[in-house]
């Protein structure tokens, strides 16, 4: 989602009437900025613990049968919708990795710190709890800009490993509440090996809004977030040109490519040399993004002096 110049000094649960007028719009839209999510509507294709292979093969056939579906220069699809106050995307994509390599590696809850801190408004990210029981990523989320760690806003996501084994992987990331009448965040991922050297992904990215948080982040829509698309085709100009899709689902679809983007570039740069890793992994991922137009939040050369100075103080050495 497209972060906004806020000041993110406002407590997480507010009352009702605090969400109100322009400033606790902003406030809103920053947080719901963020992008965690909860699901479950009429998408192509089952999703949660009882999906099957067969059900994400299904769900990858129909949607890759839509060339509307499908973002351009890469292998990948996105689709968005919402019923019953819940906004869902999802994301499918062919990864060019083996699909053990990509069990191993999410299988485990600090890698998923290393997707997660690439994103703009990810401060932080630490795994906890104790071996053998309930996990947690302790996460700091902030504005799209440089800010002291103190100021970033605490979620706590519970990590599941639902499913790992040599034909499949599981992982739900999930909170029950988030920032500002926001509720049941949730993150999956679910994938299968496609050939030897080739998994199939599927990334579930959606949450709830109470109907104050809805109003609210509708106010900035209108105004400050007027400009901002994400990638569905809802109709043509009179020239012929696609109109994307904005508001809510706007919102959702470019936070749900973001996060895809950066389980990709993940995976792709895991055999990097450790001392280059992280700063081709940055880099790597600012790129991607650019790749599309809805994305460009910060620039470059911006983006990069934050993230090192985030992953400093998590103990990260930037690299080269």
């Amino acid at each position: 989602m497209a972060p906004v110049q806020a000041e993110p000094d406002v407590p997480i649960h507010l009352p009702q009437q605090a969400l109100a007028g322009p400033r606790a719009c902003r406030v809103l839209a920053w947080a719901l900025a963020v992008g965690w999510g909860a699901w479950g509507t009429c998408l192509a294709g089952p999703s949660g613990p009882v999906a099957s292979r067969d059900g994400l093969l299904a769900g990858y056939a129909a949607i890759s049968k839509r060339p509307d579906a499908r973002l351009a220069g890469r292998p990948l699809y996105l689709q968005s919708d919402e019923a019953d106050g819940v906004l869902r995307g999802e994301v499918y994509a062919v990864l060019d990795q083996p699909f053990e390599a990509v069990r191993q590696a999410l299988s485990l809850p600090a890698p998923w710190c290393e997707v997660l801190i690439l994103h703009l408004n990810v401060k932080s990210c630490q795994p906890s709890g104790e071996p053998g029981g309930s996990v947690q990523l302790e996460v700091g989320l902030g504005r799209k800009f440089e800010e002291p760690l103190e100021r970033a806003h605490a979620l706590r996501l519970g990590f599941q490993l639902a499913v790992s084994r040599p034909d499949r992987l599981q992982v739900l990331l999930q909170a029950p509440q988030g920032p500002l009448g926001s509720h049941d965040f949730r993150i999956e991922l679910d994938a299968m090996p496609l050939a030897a050297d080739r998994a199939l992904l599927r990334l579930t990215y959606s949450y709830g809004m109470s109907r104050v948080a809805r109003w609210a982040m509708q106010a900035y829509l209108a105004t400050l977030g007027r400009d901002k698309r994400g990638f569905s085709v809802v109709g043509r100009d009179p020239q012929g040109q696609p109109l994307r899709i904005d508001g809510l689902r706007g919102v959702l679809e470019r936070n749900a490519v973001r996060y895809y983007l950066a389980v990709d570039v993940y995976m792709g740069t895991r055999e990097v040399p450790s001392e280059r890793r992280l700063e081709q992994r940055l880099q790597g991922w600012f790129a991607a993004t650019e790749a599309y137009e809805q994305l460009h939040e910060v620039e470059r050369d911006a983006y990069l002096s934050m993230k090192r100075k985030e992953t400093q103080r998590l103990g990260v050495r930037p690299g080269l």
